[in-house]
C-alpha cells in the first residue's frame, strides 16, 4: 500500500513539474534577445478574453491601458493563441508600416482570411499587392471618381434618402450599404439582368468582418455562417458573371472590362481567381467600411448642434454659388467648397477608429525595434511572431490631441485634411493605405450635403456607444414617435457596439412638406 501512495505521489508531482515547466516555457519565450516586457496569459488562449471585452466608447480599451501603464508603449502578450508584440507608439507604428516587405509582412488570424479567401488583394505581398492595388486604383482613385462616379452617386444618394424619408424610418448603416452597392454595382459590371444584379448586391451587403471581433461569443457562429454563406455564393455568381463575359468578347465600359485588359496583357502578375476574388471583395470592403464610417458621422453631426449649424452653412453657400440648381454636386464643390466637411469626416474617423488594428509578422530574426519613449537600447523580436499595430490609441493620446474623446472638426483648422500621418493613420499607411479611402471621403461627404440640406434633424433619444473588438450599427427612424416602443439597437461598427434607442426628427426644407423620422 504504502508502495502505490508512493508511486502515486511520484506520478502526481512529475505531471505537476511537467505542467510547470510548460507554463514557463509558455509565460518567458525564448528569445536571441531582449523581447519586450509583457505576460503571455493562460497557455494555449493566452490573453485574448481580455482583449475582446467591450469598453465604453469614450475611453481607451481597459486591457491596453493596464498594459500600457505597466510595461509602456511596445509589450508582448498572446492574443488568439499567437504570440504578439503590440505597438501603441506613433514612431513605431509608422515604421512597421512603412517596411512591409523588408521587416515584416502582412499576417492576419487564419479565421480573418478564410471569408475573403487567400485570392484576395488584402492578402497578396510584394510586387503581386502592388500590382493589384494599381487596378483597384481604376475603380475607386481619384480620375474615376471624377469621371464616372460621382454624378450616378449623387444621384442615387438623393433617390434613397427621398425613399426613406417616406418611410419615416430607417437604418442608416444598412441604408447607406444598399446605395453604395446601387451606384457601385454597375460600374463594375456593366451588363447584368435585374435579378443576377440584385442576387449579387445581396451577398455584398450580406458580408461584414463583425463576427470575427466578436469571435469569443456564440452568437458569431451565425455570422460567420452569413459571412461564408454571402461569399462562396458571391464567389460563384462572379465566376460565371466572368466566364460569360469572357466567352462572349462583347466589350463594356466597366472595371470586370478593365480587369480582362489586365489579364491579356503579357507578363500580367494576376490570374482569373485573383481578377474574381478582386473585384468581389472590392464591393463588400467599400459598401461594410463606408456604410459604418457614414453612420457614425451622421451620429455625432446629430449631437453637436454647432458642428450642425455649421455644416449647413457651408453647403448651403455650396447651393447658392451652384449654377445649374437642379445639378447635383460637382468634383469640383467637393474638392474646394467643403472644407469643414471634411474637418468632421476626419474627426469622426478618428474617434471611430474603424481600423482599430493592423497586423503584420516578422520575417527577419534577430530583428530589433527602438523606441523614443524607452530609454532600454531596443528590444528584439524573433521572426515568426506577430506585430499589432494600434493607431486607435495614438488617435485617443491626450498629448497628441487635446481633449481626445471631445468631437471637435475645429482641431483640423489649418492642417492637412486628406493625408495621413503618424498621429492620424485611419486609412492605414506605407504599401497598403487603403485604396478606397478617397471614395469613402466622397460617399460621406455627398450623405451630408443632401442630409443637411434637404432635412432638419435632431436627436430626441440617448444613445450609448461602446467599444468593442466587433459590433453592429443601426439607426432606426419611426413614423410615430410618441407609439415608437422602445427598444436597444445593437450597432453594427467596427470596433464598437452602438446600443440605442437613437431617433432623429427630420423635416424637409425645400418643399415645405414636413415629415418627422427617427434616423
Amino acid at each position: 500500500m504504502s508502495l502505490l501512495w508512493f508511486v502515486g505521489l511520484w506520478v502526481i508531482a512529475l505531471v505537476v513539474v511537467k505542467i510547470s515547466h510548460w507554463w514557463y516555457q509558455w509565460s518567458n519565450p525564448k528569445s536571441n534577445g531582449k523581447l519586450p516586457p509583457g505576460s503571455m496569459g493562460f497557455p494555449i488562449i493566452g490573453e485574448t478574453f481580455d482583449y475582446f471585452k467591450p469598453h465604453g466608447f469614450y475611453e481607451i480599451s481597459p486591457f491596453i491601458k493596464k498594459k500600457m501603464l505597466r510595461y509602456g508603449p511596445l509589450f508582448r502578450t498572446n492574443i488568439l493563441g499567437v504570440k504578439t508584440v503590440v505597438s501603441t507608439d506613433m514612431d513605431v507604428n509608422l515604421d512597421i508600416l512603412r517596411h512591409e516587405n523588408k521587416y515584416f509582412s502582412l499576417s492576419y488570424p487564419d479565421g480573418l482570411t478564410k471569408p475573403l479567401g487567400k485570392d484576395s488583394f488584402f492578402f497578396k505581398t510584394g510586387n503581386i499587392h502592388k500590382h493589384i492595388k494599381h487596378i483597384s486604383m481604376r475603380l475607386l482613385g481619384s480620375e474615376n471618381l471624377k469621371r464616372k462616379i460621382i454624378k450616378d452617386m449623387d444621384c442615387v444618394t438623393q433617390e434613397h434618402l427621398s425613399l426613406k424619408a417616406k418611410q419615416q424610418r430607417f437604418d442608416v448603416k444598412d441604408a447607406v450599404s444598399n446605395l453604395i452597392t446601387s451606384h457601385l454595382t454597375p460600374k463594375v459590371i456593366s451588363n447584368l439582368k435585374p435579378e443576377t444584379q440584385s442576387k449579387l448586391i445581396k451577398n455584398f451587403n450580406a458580408f461584414s468582418f463583425d463576427w470575427f471581433r466578436t469571435s469569443y461569443k456564440l452568437s458569431a457562429v451565425r455570422g460567420l455562417y452569413n459571412t461564408l454563406w454571402a461569399c462562396k455564393d458571391g464567389m460563384q455568381m462572379m465566376k460565371d458573371i466572368y466566364a460569360r463575359r469572357k466567352t462572349s468578347r462583347e466589350k463594356y465600359d466597366d472595371f470586370l472590362e478593365t480587369t480582362l485588359e489586365e489579364l491579356e496583357k503579357e507578363g500580367s502578375l494576376v490570374n482569373e481567381d485573383v481578377i474574381v476574388c478582386l473585384i468581389f471583395t472590392l464591393c463588400c470592403i467599400t459598401q461594410d467600411t463606408t456604410s459604418k464610417a457614414t453612420c457614425m458621422a451622421v451620429k455625432f453631426v446629430s449631437e453637436n448642434p454647432k458642428v450642425l449649424a455649421e455644416l449647413k452653412r457651408e453647403h448651403e453657400a455650396i447651393l447658392a454659388s451652384r449654377e445649374d440648381k437642379q445639378g447635383g454636386v460637382t468634383w469640383e464643390e467637393y474638392r474646394h467648397k467643403m472644407t469643414f466637411t471634411n474637418m468632421v469626416i476626419n474627426e469622426s474617423l478618428r474617434l471611430t477608429n474603424l481600423a482599430p488594428m493592423m497586423f503584420r509578422k516578422v520575417v527577419q530574426d534577430k530583428l530589433t525595434i527602438f523606441c523614443a519613449n524607452i530609454s532600454t537600447p531596443g528590444y528584439t523580436i524573433p521572426a515568426g511572431w506577430i506585430v499589432m499595430v494600434i493607431p486607435s490609441v495614438v488617435h485617443l493620446d491626450s498629448e497628441i490631441y487635446e481633449n481626445p474623446f471631445e468631437f471637435n472638426p475645429w482641431r483640423w483648422e489649418g492642417k492637412e485634411l486628406r493625408s495621413g500621418s503618424k498621429t492620424f493613420m485611419v486609412f492605414g499607411a506605407g504599401v497598403r493605405q487603403c485604396a478606397g479611402s478617397e471614395f469613402a471621403r466622397l460617399q460621406i461627404s455627398i450623405f451630408l450635403h443632401h442630409l443637411v440640406t434637404t432635412y432638419d434633424f435632431s436627436l430626441s433619444k440617448d444613445c450609448e456607444v461602446v467599444r468593442a473588438p466587433g459590433s453592429q450599427a443601426s439607426a432606426r427612424v419611426a413614423r410615430n414617435p410618441e407609439t415608437w416602443p422602445k427598444r436597444e439597437e445593437v450597432a453594427r461598427m467596427t470596433e464598437k457596439v452602438w446600443r440605442c434607442d437613437q431617433s432623429q426628427q427630420l423635416q424637409q426644407n425645400r418643399t415645405g412638406h414636413s415629415q418627422r423620422l427617427r434616423l
